[in-house]
């Protein structure tokens, strides 16, 4: 594989008329790549060589590879023969790579890729294997040190089994009325998890750039109809539904209640049309693994989050002409 069939661009829609269908032929395991492009896509995200903001974005060469701004989202595709294997969504330099799964090969000649470009790369999340695969390929290729911060494992919905007993209540599709609770509450769920980044777009009043923005959320309410769970779901995209975040403040929980307003955020996704529901969780958080099993969802496959060393050593310089 060379790293030339790898393309990049930063025009979501031509990202997607060459690599739509391959997102879209395994849905659960490309949830990201998915909920990402089709955010960008919905939002109106600008190609290149249009104005934005008083500035001028930069037009994609005859080669296909944009010459990268900072902040601006990249998208790439490896594509072989008219056929496409492999995706990846980034907006650098704050997040990390978010790759669909690759070979070691495959991974080798993105890293070479985005190396030679000169493409600032903070981190990777994939699939264990494809973000492994290309840790080790970005540190030989660039002598960035690659720093395990996050390991999740990613569940798809089997058959919704909802708790037995129910806890007493009501689920309740979040209305405009409930915004600042819906915010005050993903602002503590950030908190609890580390998502700094979130955390200062909440804080500057940026929520409609946050994940966050875009998501259908659920409140659980005791029957006086105060508010005690959330869970939020992505929309459709490619017949898959993602559930996140799901989050009970801790002075009711253990309660029931998170199973109660995943199983209604659950239900609205299979009643909405969708095919995949999916949600990751914490290994490292047995009760919530556990709960959703008993939900009926089944891991699928598990996740692992990459950092790089910001030393100068790891920057990579593109290659001489």
């Amino acid at each position: 594989m060379r790293p030339d069939d790898w393309h990049l661009t930063e025009d979501v829609h031509e990202f997607l008329s060459r690599a739509g269908d391959f997102l879209r032929s395994r849905p659960a395991l490309h949830t990201m790549q998915l909920t990402v492009t089709e955010k960008h896509r919905a939002n109106g995200t600008p190609a290149p060589n249009t104005t934005v903001t008083g500035t001028t974005a930069n037009e994609t060469p005859a080669n296909g590879t944009p010459s990268h701004r900072p902040e601006t989202p990249v998208f790439g595709r490896l594509e072989h023969d008219g056929e496409v294997h492999a995706g990846f969504y980034h907006r650098s330099p704050t997040g990390p790579l978010s790759l669909t799964s690759v070979t070691p090969g495959q991974a080798d000649a993105l890293a070479a890729r985005l190396a030679d470009l000169g493409h600032p790369v903070p981190g990777v999340s994939a699939d264990h294997d494809a973000s492994s695969a290309f840790a080790e390929a970005w540190q030989r290729r660039t002598g960035a040190e690659p720093v395990v911060t996050t390991r999740l494992h990613l569940y798809r919905l089997g058959t919704l089994t909802p708790p037995d007993p129910f806890p007493e209540g009501r689920g309740h599709v979040v209305g405009e009325q409930d915004r600042e609770q819906v915010v005050r509450w993903c602002r503590e769920f950030c908190v609890d998890v580390g998502e700094q980044y979130s955390i200062d777009l909440i804080d500057a009043g940026a929520w409609t750039e946050s994940r966050f923005g875009d998501r259908n959320f659920t409140f659980w309410e005791t029957p006086d109809g105060t508010p005690v769970s959330m869970a939020a779901a992505t929309s459709i995209v490619g017949g898959m539904v993602r559930v996140d975040p799901v989050y009970t403040p801790p002075h009711v929980r253990g309660r029931g209640y998170a199973a109660a307003v995943t199983v209604e955020a659950s239900r609205a996704a299979l009643a909405a049309g969708a095919k995949e529901v999916v949600l990751f969780t914490d290994p490292g958080n047995p009760t919530s693994n556990a709960l959703y099993q008993r939900l009926g969802y089944v891991r699928l496959t598990d996740f692992t989050v990459y950092e790089f060393s910001p030393s100068p050593s790891s920057s990579p310089s593109p290659s001489p002409s």
